[in-house]
């Protein structure tokens, strides 16, 4: 497996992913092939954390430890009931935490996930 990152990202400024985007684009304009960027964004640390819950990053520890597996062997490894682990590993999913091969097993593609949090800008009075 590759060493890809997840960069998950909380409240930062909407120009600093253009920036990224804006980047990329000229890199292929002159025929370049841009680095790969894996990343999420949340508005702030709640939203981020009513995703990334303790028991969802237990998850991601099991997989990253045990490797491509069935959600049923998830559940068993983490000692948790199936229907939730089902549902944790679909949250998952939805926010590229969690990926699905060629045989329907679950793992985590990445060897890292960072989590960057901007505080919020102080406002003049």
């Amino acid at each position: 497996m590759e060493n890809k990152v997840l960069k998950i990202n909380v409240g930062a400024d909407v120009k600093s992913t253009l920036t990224l985007a804006q980047q990329a684009m000229e890199q292929l304009s002159l025929g370049e092939e841009p680095a790969p960027y894996y990343g999420v964004g949340f508005k702030n640390v709640s939203q981020m954390l009513s995703v990334f819950t303790e028991k969802r990053w237990d998850l991601l520890a099991a997989l990253r430890e045990n490797g491509p597996t069935s959600i049923a062997e998830l559940a068993r490894i983490v000692k948790r009931d199936y229907k939730n682990v089902h549902n944790d590993v679909e949250r998952l999913m939805e926010w590229l935490a969690i990926e699905k091969d060629e045989q329907g097993k679950i793992f985590t593609p990445y060897s890292e996930i960072i989590v960057d949090v901007h505080l919020p800008q102080h406002k003049a009075a």
